[in-house]
């Protein structure tokens, strides 16, 4: 396989130019981009709030049926009931917030703290950010983290 070019294989797994790329956080089972990092701005200066940005089409469409089946409320939900979740929460929250100060908002943006707002964003950041139990338990929600086929090596024309 030829040398990857990262920000042209995220482009294709997105199906668009990707914005505020800076590198690739995670890679899958296959050597792919799955998550990457952005910058907290676009190149024309464009507040960018997700630092942790999911790509691998595979794991997108699984977190889009969870959310699709109800997962964001479900999931804050069992974020205030359990204790430990909330607390993880609050801290990659915080963390969230550290990373990236100008913007005062933690993951996916979200300004409420206890409201989950995007699953993808949450799972992108417990793969990037080892250690963040809620988000964690929501990827162990999915059956299979990975692809069985290979398909970002459609990006390669091959």
């Amino acid at each position: 396989m030829p040398p990857v070019d990262d920000k042209a294989l995220v482009s294709w797994q997105l199906g668009r130019p990707a914005r505020a790329f800076r590198e690739v956080a995670v890679r899958c089972r296959h050597g792919f981009p799955a998550v990457t990092e952005q910058e907290p701005s676009t190149d024309d200066g464009e507040p960018f709030p997700t630092t942790y940005y999911l790509t691998c089409p595979w794991l997108v469409a699984e977190v889009s049926r969870l959310e699709a089946a109800g997962g964001v409320a479900r999931w804050t939900r069992t974020a205030q009931a359990d204790t430990g979740l909330r607390r993880s929460l609050a801290e990659a929250q915080a963390e969230q917030r550290a990373l990236c100060p100008a913007l005062d908002a933690g993951i996916a943006g979200t300004r409420n703290d206890g409201q989950l707002k995007c699953l993808h964003a949450h799972v992108a950041f417990a793969l990037a950010r080892p250690g963040y139990a809620l988000g964690m338990a929501i990827t162990e929600e999915i059956p299979e983290r990975w692809c069985p086929d290979r398909r970002c090596e459609a990006a390669h024309g091959d």
